[in-house]
């Protein structure tokens, strides 16, 4: 008598693993079951062969809710088309139009001139701000310039620009308006001299200080200070505004009239450059809601928009102040003046 034969053979298993990332992880994996099948052979001896058969197991996935891997952070939209106006008209309306008409019209040497420069300056920065409208809505990122360069130029060149943007432009910038602000505070305390150098860096060190306090601590916040100082500055402009028209109106615009407006006017290149230079600091951030557009409501419309409500009513703002300044001061007491406002 012979014994039975048993032969196992094992067939190679396989795992058919899918995984899918989306809104979420979902595995499938195929485990393989053994079954044992009773063959009768051709010798007569009968033939345990194992075999497999696939089965599915139920997929795991998880909830809808859950993340994607490649979704990154989005930050909250909380800003209308009227914080975007009032950023980009807080940022401009600084200390530009308070310190640059002096440094305009000792360089364009005239008043007709430096009209013309600010008028000018006005139209070149909305020429750039369309530009900036344009990369807003086609490169949707918050960051600015270094989104741009980074989709432009890759990693590098927005790196050392960011850097750069952090250690020097930001910081001068900042430091100028602190300053000016500063010394405008402090002027009606010493209205026969300067204030002094040490309280007045005092105190723009103190506001610089505040005003980080306040960014860093809520964006919601933040924009409600940035709406009412915006409001602020502009209903001060306004009132330098009535008061220069109003000494107009009483027959005291013998600066603004015609020949008498282009005497002295300069025609070197390097002046007229010089006063593009003081005219266009006065018009810096335009293009700061580029930074925070993931914060802007409906980017790809108010974006625009507020960029084109802003740069025009800076400009008429910017030549009614000066019309206002050189109504009420001559050329000399503009060039003399610190605070040209005050």
């Amino acid at each position: 008598m012979t014994r039975d034969a048993v032969q196992g053979r094992r067939q190679p298993s396989s795992v058919d693993c899918k995984t899918h990332v989306g809104n979420g992880f979902s595995r499938q994996h195929n485990a393989s079951h053994e079954s044992i099948t009773l063959l009768n052979s051709s010798s007569g001896h009968r033939d345990y062969r194992t075999t497999h058969t696939m089965s599915d197991k139920p997929s795991v996935k998880k909830s809808d809710s859950s993340q994607s891997v490649n979704d990154g952070l989005q930050l909250k939209k909380e800003l209308g088309l009227l914080n975007g106006v009032a950023i980009i008209v807080g940022i401009i309306v600084g200390s530009g139009i308070f310190v640059s008409p002096r440094g305009v019209l000792e360089e364009a040497g005239s008043v007709g001139l430096a009209l013309i420069v600010w008028i000018s300056s006005g139209i070149l920065s909305g020429i750039g701000a369309l530009c900036y409208a344009e990369l807003g809505t086609s490169i949707p990122k918050s960051g600015g310039d270094y989104a741009y360069i980074n989709e432009a130029f890759g990693p590098l060149p927005a790196f050392l620009f960011l850097w750069v943007a952090l250690l020097i432009i930001m910081p001068v910038g900042n430091a100028i308006a602190a300053l000016t602000f500063a010394n405008y505070i402090l002027q009606p305390l010493f209205p026969t001299c300067d204030p002094p150098d040490n309280a007045v860096r005092l105190v723009a060190a103190i506001v610089i200080c505040l005003l980080t306090f306040v960014n860093c601590y809520n964006v919601s916040y933040a924009t409600k200070v940035q709406n009412v100082f915006t409001f602020a500055k502009i209903a001060a402009l306004i009132l330098i505004v009535i008061c220069g028209f109003v000494h107009l109106i009483r027959g005291n615009g013998q600066n603004l009239s015609y020949p008498k407006s282009f005497d002295n006017t300069n025609t070197s290149p390097s002046k007229i450059a010089l006063a593009f230079y003081s005219g266009l600091f006065s018009y810096a951030g335009w293009n700061y809601l580029n930074f925070v557009t993931e914060e802007l409501k409906e980017p790809y419309k108010n974006l625009p928009r507020a960029i084109y409500i802003s740069l025009p009513l800076v400009t008429i703002i910017y030549l009614l102040t000066n019309i206002a300044y050189f109504a009420v001061l001559t050329p000399d007491e503009v060039l003399t003046s610190n605070a040209v406002a005050a």
